[in-house]
């Protein structure tokens, strides 16, 4: 058993800094490389990409990625784990497997988990008795079967070791926890069971902290963040992990951001909500639990994390498509902005209105005065306004009322309020609305499976 590993983020979400995994691996000591590229749109997105080619669905950074590092994270065994498989990871794993082979890279061994796309097996479960039922409404599935882009379960940490187990240099997954990404290499390293919860409560509190990248060295800020240094070039988190569970985060030296007590602070609170019962397929940790002691130098200890035994169930991530939408602005000058704005988007909305077009939702915003607090906003004196952003957006079931819509902005140029400008890129076009559905699966339901391939 290793004393001590240390797990680098080095992705917060497909779209996150390209260098940020490069600079992770030559920046200094690590002994893991995670990744996190997925969130629940993100894998309608891949799933279109995979209708349109079947060797695509994956995140494509990656094997321009493994072009810069690959060979340094073999020469220093630094271990690749990543959800970037999206809905292909064996794809994703060829294409790896392919770079490998250009840059002469050989003994390496990749891992990818499989199991977690249920979509084809929507019928079979309703006929086993699990309706994927909606978590918010209670409906079941079946009242959008016909329309569903993706689905799949959220795998924790436990296949990723046994992929470890196998030896894997890089393990690719496709809808796995954000927070098994790092669990997975503390239960391989330091031997934890299935019934360790606090260990593993531990292990998920330290994945929580990195799963958003930056966020937890000073990126996002919302305490002080003007004291957040070189932010040009931050430093990505990195979880010091120890076998009784403590865990230090810190970052590379000689990186911008930093590592506090308030940056970590923060991080924790980030999309958990109820802090007692922080569920996840490996365990329930109790984030009222944790302790923090800040060390100085960019290391802030977290320790004391208490967990309880996991439930029955995964959490299935399911997308389907639910009508048009479509957005435009137009962009209103001093004076009297904010009135010429409210008076377009009265008259446009009567235009529609007169068209008998069919609307689900017609929503506004003004942009310089509202588009971030909605009615919360303050009222603005309309000589210190030097512009207004018109952004007004529309969805519907229907087709041709979107794209009618679109239609509608240019013309309010030259038959509305004076002094707009903006208008550019030609008529907004329907786009195909993506709608979520979160739900639960037994887990007996569903098997997993590892599969390895070699260079």
């Amino acid at each position: 058993m290793k004393e001590k590993i240390r797990i680098a983020s080095g992705q917060g979400f497909w779209g996150d800094l390209i260098d940020a995994p490069y600079n992770q691996v030559y920046g200094g000591e690590i002994d893991y490389l995670v990744m996190d590229y997925l969130a629940e749109v993100t894998m309608s997105i891949l799933q279109k990409q995979k209708n349109k080619n079947p060797e695509l669905g994956y995140a494509r950074d990656i094997p321009e990625l493994m072009k810069r590092i690959l060979p340094e994270c073999k020469k220093r065994n630094i271990k690749i784990i990543t959800n970037g498989g999206g809905v292909n990871p064996i794809a994703c794993a060829k294409a790896v497997l392919d770079v490998a082979k250009s840059l002469n890279v050989e003994n390496l061994k990749v891992a990818v988990v499989l199991g977690d796309d249920i979509r084809e097996k929507i019928d079979e479960l309703i006929l086993q008795k699990c309706e994927l039922n909606n978590m918010e409404t209670g409906e079941s599935i079946i009242s959008i079967k016909d329309k569903i882009l993706s689905a799949n379960v959220y795998f924790g940490a436990f296949p990723i070791v046994e992929a470890l187990q196998k030896k894997a240099d890089i393990v690719i997954t496709g809808r796995t926890t954000d927070t098994g990404l790092t669990l997975a290499p503390m239960i391989y390293e330091f031997g934890w069971n299935k019934n360790d919860y606090d260990l593993l409560a531990a292990g998920t509190v330290a994945g929580h902290i990195l799963e958003c990248g930056a966020q937890a060295s000073g990126g996002n800020f919302l305490g002080d963040w003007k004291s957040v240094p070189d932010m040009a070039n931050i430093g990505f988190p990195i979880a010091e992990a120890y076998p009784n569970g403590e865990v230090i985060i810190t970052k590379h030296e000689n990186t911008g951001g930093k590592v506090s007590f308030e940056t970590v602070a923060e991080q924790l609170l980030y999309e958990i909500a109820d802090p007692k019962n922080y569920i996840t397929p490996d365990c329930i940790a109790d984030f009222t639990s944790i302790k923090l002691e800040d060390l100085g130098n960019d290391r802030v200890r977290v320790y004391d994390v208490e967990g309880l035994p996991e439930t029955e169930f995964y959490k299935v991530s399911c997308s389907y498509a639910d009508g048009f939408s479509a957005s435009a602005t137009l962009t209103y000058s001093w004076p009297e902005a904010l009135t010429k704005a409210k008076a377009a988007d009265e008259i446009l909305r009567k235009r529609l209105e007169n068209l008998n077009l069919k609307f689900e939702e017609i929503r506004t915003e003004f942009v310089g005065h509202n588009a971030c607090h909605g009615p919360l906003a303050k009222s603005l004196n309309e000589d210190d306004i030097n512009e207004i952003v018109l952004r007004i957006a529309v969805r519907s079931k229907d087709y041709n009322s979107v794209e009618r819509f679109g239609k509608e902005i240019a013309p309010l140029i030259l038959t509305g309020p004076p002094s707009v400008t903006g208008f550019a890129g030609g008529r907004p076009k329907p786009s195909e609305v993506v709608a979520y559905w979160p739900a639960l699966i037994p887990k007996k339901l569903v098997e997993h499976q590892v599969k390895i391939f070699e260079v």
